[in-house]
């Protein structure tokens, strides 16, 4: 009887856990359901979306669109991963007819990562719909970017839905892409963590003629309601959807950027085919301990480093016995998310010279991550010593300039 008593007890607690965590905002299809779908009435409707699309009840965008009596929802359009999700990463999304609307789906992540003419003859309005996660390198930005300029030079309009940014709308970390090093993985000239909403920085793209050519297209944000910069995602109280097979909840975001530069190498596992993507760093000739001290001795801001064991099940290290550590970050508005990696890389050169990173990682992959840092000289300038130090000031440089310039498109306090 007690047993019994003690976990309805932790029931009771347990759901009183959940009711409290209210959602706190709105976002852009949930306004724009408020209004009706004023903005779309009387246009042939094409949506850019994934499985991130939903609104607070969890209901896909495409099916909301599809059903709305006063919308005609002609096609969709699926980036990386596919319009349901259903594509492997950097797997090629193929075109095709959507199973439960009927409506043929365009793949922007195929032969053509722009929508041609053909794709929008039948359309007058794009909506863009896809929770992003604040980083440069995620690929979902540059399609908005891609569509931005599509809608500019066919004549289209194009209205972003607006989401959240879950690292908040304060983090600014990175240079500016430059121009050796614009591709799919960095589209615009912005840092790696740009501290804007998805709907914030296509206004930005837009007003600062940043698209290819400074094309400018007919462009409308519906903008969240009660989002606040300050905010990360587990603040606003909605549900997370998981933006990529390896960003399967709200914190991968915040680790993305913690990892994801030296991840491009294969030079470590960084938990990518292991149970916690983007937070860790590991290796077979690693010993836990000693670079556990390593890095918590350099005392990071809002960071500790536990030493760790594992096997991952597949991608680096696979089957092996490898030893690393896991990120813990306890303060997450002090904690330097990409400054992480190369303070790892500088104490395995440390501790293991011979392993020094850039003299034993896959050349191959070098320019990779020239492209996903923005600039040839972060390699070229730690390749040096080894030491972080020599690279701060650079991928600093550009921080303040842009906070002044994007500040001019904030649509949240």
């Amino acid at each position: 009887m007690k047993k019994i008593m003690t976990i309805c007890l932790i029931c009771i607690l347990c759901g009183s856990m959940v009711q409290a965590q209210k959602i706190r905002i709105k976002t852009g299809i949930e306004v724009l359901k408020e209004q009706n779908f004023k903005c779309l009435e009387g246009k042939r409707v094409g949506l850019i979306t994934n499985p991130t699309g939903v609104d607070n009840h969890m209901k896909s965008t495409i099916d909301i669109l599809h059903e709305a009596p006063n919308v005609n929802l002609v096609a969709l359009y699926g980036p990386e991963h596919g319009v349901r999700g259903d594509v492997h990463a950097g797997d090629h999304v193929t075109d095709m007819k959507d199973a439960s609307t009927g409506l043929p789906v365009y793949s922007l992540y195929g032969s053509t990562r722009k929508a041609t003419p053909e794709m929008l003859k039948d359309i007058d309005v794009l909506v863009y719909d896809i929770q992003d996660i604040g980083c440069r390198s995620f690929t979902y930005i540059s399609t908005m970017g891609l569509a931005m300029e599509a809608a500019a030079e066919n004549g289209k309009e194009l209205i972003v839905l607006d989401r959240p940014n879950p690292v908040g709308g304060l983090k600014i970390e990175g240079n500016l892409t430059e121009d050796d090093c614009v591709s799919f993985v960095s589209q615009f000239k912005i840092p790696y963590l740009y501290g804007l909403t998805c709907g914030e920085l296509a206004l930005m793209l837009n007003g600062e003629k940043m698209l290819k050519e400074g094309k400018q297209c007919k462009l409308q944000v519906v903008k969240m309601k009660g989002w606040k910069r300050k905010m990360d995602y587990t603040q606003t109280g909605l549900q997370w959807v998981p933006s990529s097979p390896h960003i399967p909840h709200p914190h991968s975001a915040f680790f993305y950027p913690v990892s994801g530069i030296l991840g491009e190498l294969g030079y470590m596992s960084i938990g990518v085919g292991y149970t916690i993507p983007f937070q860790m760093f590991a290796a077979p000739w690693v010993e836990a301990e000693k670079l556990a001290g390593n890095l918590n001795n350099l005392n990071v801001p809002g960071v500790i480093f536990r030493p760790m064991y594992l096997k991952p099940f597949y991608s680096v290290g696979k089957g092996e016995l490898l030893q690393g550590v896991q990120v813990h970050i306890m303060d997450f508005g002090k904690a330097p998310l990409s400054e992480i990696q190369f303070l790892v890389m500088q104490e395995v050169a440390a501790l293991y010279p011979d392993r020094a990173v850039f003299d034993h990682a896959d050349k191959g992959r070098f320019s990779m991550f020239d492209k996903v840092s923005g600039s040839k000289q972060i390699r070229e300038r730690f390749s040096k010593r080894n030491r972080w130090e020599d690279v701060r000031d650079y991928w600093y440089k550009d921080v303040e300039n842009f906070r002044k310039l994007s500040k001019q498109y904030y649509l949240y306090k």
